[in-house]
């Protein structure tokens, strides 16, 4: 996680509520595996939220959301066995409420709220500091 962000540019790219710059290894992760953890991140803000707002909504039906949607969709675009739009719009669905399960937990709800709390204090995150929010719940080998 190189940054997080409620407080975007207002550039000539997307409207955006919030930004989340991720720096991967494609060493690491063969491309299936990239284009799923895509748009897995793609999707967690908006998750995240409704968990927060208790409004279980469909992320592409909520203005704010749309864009962190379509971005899911993307990542998925690739891969052989999603190449049909419907079948990515559904394995997004199951990938949204999968998430959704995840994070209403007890210990990733406490993860999710610290960062939450930083963001609202200091509204962007830098490595470090996302790394000093979320130490706490991290495992040490």
């Amino acid at each position: 996680m190189k940054r997080v962000s409620i407080d975007t540019d207002r550039d000539d790219g997307p409207n955006r509520y919030g930004e989340t710059v991720v720096q991967w290894n494609p060493r690491r992760m063969t491309a299936q595996q990239m284009a799923e953890k895509s748009a897995i991140v793609a999707i967690a803000g908006p998750v995240a939220e409704m968990i927060y707002r208790d409004e279980p909504f469909h992320p592409a039906f909520v203005a704010e959301w749309q864009n962190d949607w379509a971005l899911g969709l993307e990542a998925l675009k690739g891969l052989p066995k999603l190449k049909a739009a419907q079948t990515r719009v559904a394995h997004l669905e199951n990938a949204v409420a999968d998430l959704y399960q995840v994070f209403r937990r007890d210990d990733h709800w406490e993860v999710i709220a610290a960062i939450a709390d930083e963001l609202l204090a200091h509204e962007i995150l830098d490595e470090e500091m996302f790394r000093e929010a979320v130490e706490p719940w991290m495992e040490i080998d």
